[in-house]
């Protein structure tokens, strides 16, 4: 159950993906007071973000093929809770299943450091796959000659960048 703060925050906030943070701040909030702990920061988020969904807030499940099957049904049942489409049963032994699983989990997994790793993974991946596509894009458009100049260019500018690297 989210904190009644935590609500009237979200409600301030304006766009859904703005107030789904402030529930994921809340769960983060909780792991480091030691209500309970989490795998990973993905795990915290994860919860944070299904607590909105269950709020009510606007906040779409993932599209098919961003993330496995089960975490999106598991989006697509948080959400329509939410939004007054499906009736939810309340089951106490799942529940208590849940908190006791929640508890033995560690809480260094939402340490600043924790989150700022996790963070900068996200944002390095995002940067490879773009870097990739747009290579593919480059050797789609370029033909056999202008390959062939981009690599040796590409290779000059290696060489360059080690043997500055070896002169300091």
């Amino acid at each position: 159950m989210p904190e009644r703060r935590t609500v009237e925050k979200a409600r301030r906030d304006k766009s859904p993906t703005t107030q789904a943070g402030e529930f994921v701040h809340e769960e983060i909030r909780r792991v480091r007071r030691g209500q309970h702990g989490a795998r990973s920061p993905q795990q915290a988020i994860a919860i944070g973000l299904s607590k909105a969904r269950r709020a009510g807030v606007a906040l779409r499940p993932p599209g098919k093929g961003k993330v496995k099957a089960r975490t999106r049904r598991s989006a697509e049942y948080a959400y329509e809770a939410g939004q007054g489409k499906r009736k939810t049963r309340r089951r106490p032994r799942v529940s208590r299943a849940v908190s006791k699983a929640l508890k033995r989990e560690p809480h260094r997994t939402v340490s600043r450091a924790a989150l700022s790793k996790q963070a900068q993974r996200a944002a390095s991946h995002r940067t490879a796959s773009a870097r990739a596509a747009a290579a593919r894009k480059a050797a789609r458009t370029k033909g056999s000659a202008g390959r062939s100049a981009a690599a040796k260019k590409a290779a000059k500018t290696k060489a360059a960048k080690t043997r500055a690297r070896h002169r300091r």
